[in-house]
């Protein structure tokens, strides 16, 4: 049986908005285990970015119980949840968040720059490893504006895999990206996940949920599908099938 990766318990996310409370999250309950992919499908509005931030230590629930790796972060101080959060969880997130005037290979390192135990040599032995597990390495020392969307992306990836998190939370990762491009990203996160990382990717494309291994439903804040698809659909195998074009991006 493997491990709990993730467990949350009757999660509930309020907000205040110009005097009325608003419930993003009405009482959310699910785990996911170690080496699960998951897909949270949902409408706008649905709860499902909030949920995400929620798992990734950028907010805090109004109510309810969360563990990551066994612990309870609603316990946790600020510090201590940033220290989970740069260690434990890898985020990549829909508009990417790359420095502009940085190659790739130094945006990859940006995590490890607040490490101080670890030495710029140990540090660029771990980016470079990082750029080859998502096959950047002639393009490593371009800036962002000279790389593709779906390049972009792909050293996102790297970036958030570099301190080797026990999970990657994944904010509509393919929502900027064209059907190639995606299903060749979707292809990078099937691969990783197949080497052992547990994957949490948040979408609202049905396509592309179909490409992970299970898929929870949200409604108005509430879990309305948790669904097991013993049959992924291979996202290289799609991309093969499209028709070729000159640039793959």
């Amino acid at each position: 049986m493997k491990n709990i990766c993730i467990k949350i318990e009757n999660l509930k996310r309020e907000f205040n908005v110009g005097g009325e409370i608003v419930r993003a999250l009405r009482g959310v309950s699910f785990s996911i285990y170690e080496g699960e992919f998951v897909t949270i499908m949902g409408a706008s509005g649905s709860g499902k970015s909030t949920l995400l931030n929620i798992l990734g230590c950028l907010d805090k629930p109004t109510a309810g119980k969360y563990e990551l790796d066994g612990v309870e972060l609603q316990k946790l101080n600020k510090d201590e949840l940033a220290t989970i959060r740069n260690t434990k969880i890898g985020f990549i997130f829909q508009s990417y968040n790359l420095l502009a005037r940085t190659s790739a290979l130094e945006n990859i390192e940006l995590p490890l720059f607040y490490n101080h135990s670890i030495s710029h040599e140990e540090r660029r032995e771990r980016a470079l490893k990082c750029v080859e597990l998502v096959g950047l390495q002639q393009r490593m020392y371009h800036t962002p504006a000279q790389l593709s969307g779906g390049q972009q992306q792909r050293v996102a990836t790297a970036r958030a895999l570099i301190n080797d998190p026990v999970v990657i939370l994944a904010d509509e990762a393919t929502g900027n990206l064209d059907t190639r491009t995606s299903y060749e990203i979707m292809g990078l996160f099937q691969t990783l996940n197949k080497q052992g990382k547990t994957i949490v990717f948040v979408t609202h494309e049905p396509d592309i949920a179909q490409m992970s291994s299970r898929t929870i439903t949200l409604k108005d804040g509430l879990v309305v599908k948790d669904e097991i698809n013993p049959n992924p659909i291979d996202a290289l195998a799609m991309l093969t099938a499209l028709p070729k074009e000159d640039d793959m991006g």
